[in-house]
This record gives C-alpha cells, sequence and structure tokens, in this order.
C-alpha cells in the first residue's frame, strides 16, 4: 500500500483518537486498550513500510500519550497527584521542549539586552529600577551589606509577599500568551531587561560576587520558574497561531489545558524560592562561600534535570514500555 492511501485510509480514525485520548473521551479502559492496539499494529505497519515517513513519528508519539493514559487507568485515585509530577509533566515538556528553549533563547537575549544597555547608559538602571530603588541600594553597598534590601520585614512576611508577587509574574505571563504569545515575550522583556541591568548595576559597583551570591540563593529557582511560565505562555500563543489539523477553537482548549499543566509545575519552585528570599537570603553575607555557592547549584541543579533531563528520560523510558508490543499482528497483516 502507498504511504499516501495508507495516510488517507486511516488519518480519521488516528485524528479522532487523538482528541479521544486529549480529552479523557472514552467509555472505559476496554475501548482505550482496543484502538491502542490498533495504533500500534499502525505504527509496526509504518516503521516496516515508511520507516523514514514523519507518519512513524506522529504514531510513535501517539502510542506514547496512549500507553500513558492506559498506565494511569491503572492506578488508584490516590496516585494521580504522584503520577501528575513523575510522568505527565515531563512527558509534556517532552513534547513542548522546543517552546522551552525558544523562551531560554528570549531570556539570554533581553538579559544581555539590559546588561549592554545599562553599560552604554548611564541612566538607565535608575529608568528602570528608579531613583528610590538605586539610591537605597547605593546606601547598602556604602554600608557593606548591597543585598540588604533582602533582609527588610519579617521572614514570614518576605516569604509570603515575594511568592504571591511571583505567582502574579508568572501567571500573567502564562494569560498573556492569549494575544499569540506577544504579551509572554514583552512580560518575559520587561523582566529581563531588569534582570540584566540589575546585575550589571552591581558589576559596575564591584560588588557583582556578593550580590551573585545572595540573590541566586533564591534567584536561581525563581528565574527558571518564570522562563518556563513563559515557555507555558508560548504554547498558549502557539495554540492559537498554528492549530494544525484542529479547529482553531479546539486547538486553543488544548493549549489552556497543556498550558495550565506546565504552570502547576512551576508552583513548588515558586514557593520554595519564595522560601530561600525570606529565610536563608537574608543570612548570605554570614556565609561561607561554600555553603551559598552549594545552595545556588543545588537549586539550579533540582530545576534544571526537572525541566530539561528528566523529560528524556520518562520519554525514553515511556518508549522502552511500548516496543516490546510494537510487533504486528492480524490486524496489521489485514490492512497490508
Amino acid at each position: 500500500m502507498r504511504e499516501v492511501a495508507f495516510i488517507k485510509q486511516n488519518k480519521e480514525k488516528w485524528l479522532s483518537f487523538e482528541k479521544a485520548i486529549f480529552n479523557d473521551n472514552f467509555k472505559d479502559s476496554d475501548e482505550l486498550a482496543s484502538d491502542y492496539i490498533q495504533i500500534i499494529n499502525d505504527l509496526s505497519y509504518a516503521q516496516t513500510y515508511y520507516p523514514k515517513s514523519k507518519i512513524v513519528g506522529y504514531l510513535n508519539q501517539l502510542a506514547a500519550k496512549a500507553f500513558q493514559k492506559i498506565y494511569k487507568t491503572k492506578k488508584q485515585d490516590t496516585n494521580r497527584f504522584i503520577r501528575f509530577w513523575k510522568s505527565e509533566v515531563p512527558l509534556i515538556m517532552y513534547e513542548y521542549r522546543k517552546y522551552v528553549y525558544i523562551a531560554f533563547a528570549l531570556f539570554t537575549l533581553f538579559t544581555a539586552i539590559g546588561a549592554i544597555s545599562a553599560a552604554n547608559d548611564g541612566e538607565f538602571v535608575r529608568s528602570i529600577l528608579g531613583d528610590e530603588y538605586v539610591n537605597m541600594t547605593l546606601e547598602n553597598i556604602e554600608a557593606g551589606d548591597p543585598v540588604a534590601v533582602y533582609k527588610s520585614g519579617s521572614n514570614w512576611g518576605s516569604f509570603i509577599g515575594i511568592t504571591i508577587n511571583n505567582l502574579r509574574v508568572g501567571l500573567i505571563a502564562f494569560i498573556l500568551g492569549v494575544f499569540g504569545g506577544i504579551g509572554t515575550v514583552w512580560i518575559l522583556f520587561k523582566n529581563c531587561i531588569m534582570l540584566g541591568s540589575f546585575q550589571y548595576f552591581f558589576y559596575e559597583k564591584e560588588v557583582l560576587w556578593e550580590s551573585v551570591r545572595g540573590i541566586w540563593i533564591h534567584g536561581a529557582m525563581e528565574i527558571f520558574a518564570i522562563v518556563i511560565e513563559a515557555a507555558a505562555g508560548l504554547v498558549l500563543g502557539a495554540s492559537i497561531l498554528f492549530p494544525g489539523t484542529y479547529s482553531r477553537l479546539e486547538s486553543f482548549k488544548r493549549g489552556v489545558k497543556t498550558g495550565v499543566k506546565i504552570l502547576i509545575s512551576t508552583f513548588p519552585f515558586t514557593f520554595s524560592a519564595g522560601f530561600l528570599e525570606g529565610f536563608v537570603t537574608r543570612y548570605s553575607n554570614m556565609m561561607p562561600n561554600w555553603l551559598s555557592v552549594g545552595i545556588i547549584l543545588g537549586t539550579l541543579g533540582i530545576i534544571s534535570y526537572y525541566y530539561l533531563l528528566y523529560p528524556f528520560k520518562v520519554y525514553k523510558k515511556t518508549q522502552s514500555a511500548i516496543t516490546p508490543q510494537s510487533t504486528p499482528t492480524s490486524l496489521t497483516l489485514h490492512a497490508i
């Protein structure tokens, strides 16, 4: 059978199955398992006769999603929370990893713009951060404590206030993705310009190291989480701009559902960053360098592993579980 005929013959079935998986629109697990077997048969056939075709990749992903759905139905509802963090989010991050890469590329570009602008315009930092904040920071630097601003207020007050603000920024970055992702890019741009100019300001005053070992104790997770939230906004925007084979409304619904899951996944890291800022950063100047650097690298390592490395591990494990079942059956032979 020619590839075009194979696709034409099964296209409606595949799209219907994909929609059912995404919307949990199955009557029972037996129906899901039956359709899953058909997809595996189609995948096996495509791997045999069209090994270099894009349809192999599509069916492979569809089979992976179906396997994950079947796996979920075998677990008790009490494990739903664990499944969400252990497998569902990582598989989503793998599928939409290009949006994470784009978000990090924009983060790097915008932060660099902020630093370069501050280096070439003496008033740029003040125009971004405000005279009051800059003057206060200058006073703190002269007093020998560049990050004294993080020691104001109570531990719990700082923790709660900062966490709420960071959650608000992440939520806005995601919601503004509804404008084709432009709103998300704008939020990321504003925050990165502030970050770049802020860090250059400390560099110019020759206290960059003091600021880094203090600010990034909480900043590693905080900034990383914002970038991931921006990726969620880009996913939402892309669902509107590039609906693919779906109607624009259906694609938008999928984008919202996926983006919300990504957004929610950042909340523990945002809370952790708030806790560190409220209870740990204030003591950074009292810490030995090895401890502050250890905290920074440790928190950065945890969140980087979860969003950048662990998704590949989970996807590979899922694929390994699918492969043994990917053998031709009577249905495949019938299709041939």
